[in-house]
């Protein structure tokens, strides 16, 4: 008998660990823009996979988690390695020496559509509905309603073109992650950023070629901490719990809520205004989600 795909439905305390996580995303791009001018691109993405397992090794020795895996898992971690880790973070990265910190969160929000599409066509995992689909136009258009079309005019078009690559790369991370479904989220996340500093070194010292430890101003060396502490280890313990219990296309949401978080960060934190078109994207983006939950249609209907 042939199993249906379908999507898991978002409970509260999901949709609180959601905005968690996009609070923590955002401020990744902020930290891959200060380090833009201090570090090469690979450099950053193994700083940033390296300090964030070395971070979760000590969560699991702290809470006496076995570090134990699976023989024939370990080739899985690898390629979700790559998928989440080592091709969209140093992406990113290179792609901030060239576009701005907001122009990477809005092409970054094309992760739930192009993961709608693989989970559903490519890898059938869950389903594809038309109320889905709706949904991640809605949120597309809000985020580009909330950020405006004058951030994409005039920059770099390669830049561009890497943070599309680095979404859809995430597009196939985010389904490929359930195949280590029945592992706790700390191993899988642990796994995963092992996996990723060992794919990083040799490139590292291929292409880097680094002298020695970075040098690194304060405001360089926070920017890294924040990154690999805030931005990679908590975040992927979120993520993987989050994975497990509301599915790829429920957990892509995250990146619609990043511009979101990213405004309310300027506001309290910088005192920049909330303008009229901001909180129309916001409607949008709420108008998309709603959609692509659809816990209020149902109630509808």
């Amino acid at each position: 008998m042939t199993r249906t795909p379908h999507t898991p439905r978002m409970a509260v305390n999901d949709w609180l660990m959601l905005v968690i996580l996009s609070v923590l995303w955002a401020g990744s791009f902020l930290f891959y823009k200060v380090l833009a001018t201090e570090l090469p691109p690979l450099t950053t993405a193994f700083g940033r996979v390296g300090i964030g397992a070395l971070a979760l090794l000590m969560v699991l020795r702290a809470r006496n988690i076995p570090r134990a895996v699976p023989r024939h898992m370990i080739p899985r971690f690898f390629l979700l390695a790559a998928l989440n880790n080592v091709i969209p973070f140093t992406l990113f990265a290179w792609a901030e020496t060239r576009v701005t910190s907001g122009t990477a969160s809005i092409l970054n929000a094309m992760t739930p559509i192009f993961t709608v599409l693989v989970a559903g066509l490519v890898l059938r995992t869950e389903t594809l509905t038309a109320a889905r689909l709706a949904g991640v136009v809605f949120g597309f258009a809000g985020v580009a309603v909330l950020i405006g079309p004058r951030v994409l005019l005039g920059q770099d078009i390669e830049g561009q073109a890497a943070c599309l690559l680095a979404a859809f790369a995430y597009s196939f991370g985010v389904p490929y992650g359930r195949r280590l479904a029945g592992l706790p989220p700390a191993i899988i996340a642990t796994g995963q950023l092992i996996a990723s500093t060992i794919l990083l070194l040799p490139l590292v010292l291929i292409f880097d070629a680094p002298a020695g430890p970075p040098s690194l101003n304060p405001a360089g060396w926070a920017a890294l901490l924040g990154l690999a502490l805030l931005s990679t280890a908590l975040a992927y313990l979120i993520f993987f719990r989050i994975l497990a219990r509301a599915g790829a296309t429920n957990l892509t949401l995250v990146t619609f809520l990043i511009p979101v978080s990213a405004l309310a960060m300027g506001s309290v934190l910088l005192g920049e205004p909330v303008t009229l078109a901001a909180l129309g994207g916001v409607a949008l983006i709420g108008a998309g989600l709603a959609a692509i939950d659809g816990r209020l249609l149902a109630r509808k209907g």
